[in-house]
């Protein structure tokens, strides 16, 4: 999980994340799926989730050429932060 601050105007942000996510996760080994969540706050930050199916591949995609294209147009001024997980239960589809 990624938690993102972004400066306005969150539209731009949310147009070129998407555009990225397109364009550099496609064929991700071991990606099971992205999802870019909006905060429902004034102010707050968006968190990027993405499940993979092992630690191995989160790794791996993260030392990946696909991970260094995906993040070397990110603005200077957009602060992250980087929490990892691991699933405990998971419900449904």
């Amino acid at each position: 999980m990624n938690r993102i601050s972004v400066p306005a105007p969150a539209e731009a942000f949310e147009e070129q994340f998407t555009a990225s996510m397109r364009e550099h996760l496609a064929g991700v080994d071991g990606l099971l799926g992205a999802r870019l969540l909006r905060p429902q706050q004034e102010g707050g930050a968006y968190v990027a989730v993405m499940d993979f199916v092992s630690r191995d591949a989160f790794t791996a995609w993260m030392r990946s050429p696909s991970f260094r294209a995906a993040h070397q147009s990110s603005s200077p001024d957009m602060a992250s932060e980087v929490e990892s997980f691991e699933t405990v239960v998971a419900v449904g589809a």
